[in-house]
């Protein structure tokens, strides 16, 4: 090979100039942009078939008359939304939406944090505590809510037989409108912590030994290791788990309305159930389409809530 054509493929190393870099073609650049959305193309599909189409076509029935059987799909403008916004029965369902959500999400949060430090503690038999702890999770909605209803049963049912051990009155929890919310919270909580106990415990197994290490040395006992170290540390992971956790009870409905059907005299009742029946109970798909855009508004509005609470924090 000559000095010359070394030369021009590295470069002059004396002056340090490298090769000019290679041109792609533009009809190698169009058969990359080809490729790219052939690969693009399925997701595209999908979010176009189940997510784009669904979201705009609820948002025209929501302006329309439109009911389960094809007719009266005439546009209405906002009648839909005014009816909606005066109506009693759907603000009730919202205030069960949210206080559902503020009675699930604290215990969630705080169970979820204290099975993962026993666990993380070494605990003897670690395969066993773990596997008890996440089981419940892999259960179908419909499993976990018939257990608890046979829990739950008032002459029949463990919880009862239970607090008559103790000397403790049992009481009809489904059917109770004292006691109904807090039966579902408690079913909720056994069938979904482990989620959040696998998220803790994935984020205390990242936090370095060495700092342990170190505050041992500080001469820092269990406790202020964990106020400390452990604690902050997990703040991500909590602010994370919070957030997963407030939007999935404010969609609650499956374990609802196998356990309690909304009732009794719809303490229960979630938003959703109320879109449900609206729409294919009382046949007013437009209607039903409305309440669940203004429900999708709420949502929104309590999302971007937390964001800033959280950012704000975040920079304090």
């Amino acid at each position: 090979m000559s000095s010359a054509t070394l030369g021009a493929r590295t470069g002059d190393a004396r002056t340090g100039t490298a090769a000019p870099a290679r041109t792609v073609s533009s009809h190698q650049r169009k058969r990359d942009t080809r490729i790219g959305w052939a690969f693009v193309a399925p997701f595209v599909v999908v979010f176009a078939m189940f997510l784009l189409w669904p979201l705009l076509h609820g948002l025209w029935l929501s302006f329309t008359g439109e009911s389960i059987t094809g007719a009266g799909g005439d546009f209405l403008g906002f009648a839909n939304y005014a009816e909606a916004l005066s109506d009693p029965i759907m603000w009730r369902s919202m205030l069960n939406t949210v206080w559902f959500t503020v009675l699930s999400t604290v215990p969630l949060v705080l169970v979820g944090l204290v099975m993962a430090l026993l666990v993380f503690q070494g605990l003897p038999g670690q395969w066993l505590w773990r596997l008890s702890f996440f089981m419940p999770f892999l259960l179908a909605s419909t499993v976990a809510a018939q257990f608890w209803i046979w829990m739950y049963n008032p002459q029949l049912g463990l919880v009862n037989a239970l607090l008559g051990v103790v000397g403790i009155e049992g009481q009809a929890w489904l059917q109770d409108t004292r006691w109904a919310m807090l039966a579902v919270v408690v079913e909720t909580l056994w069938w979904t912590v482990g989620f959040n106990f696998l998220l803790y415990l994935t984020a205390l197994q990242n936090i370095p030994e060495q700092q342990y290490e170190a505050s041992a040395l500080d001469g820092a006992g269990r406790w202020r290791q964990l106020w400390a170290i452990t604690l902050p540390q997990l703040g991500p992971t909590t602010v994370l788990i919070v957030m997963l956790q407030v939007l999935a009870s404010l969609k609650v409905f499956d374990q609802i309305y196998i356990m309690t059907q909304g009732g009794p005299g719809g303490v229960t009742r979630p938003v959703v159930q109320y879109i449900f029946e609206s729409g294919f109970t009382g046949y007013r798909f437009g209607y039903a389409s409305a309440i669940a855009y203004v429900f999708f508004a709420v949502i929104i509005i309590i999302s971007v809530a937390q964001l800033r609470f959280t950012s704000r924090r975040d920079h304090a």
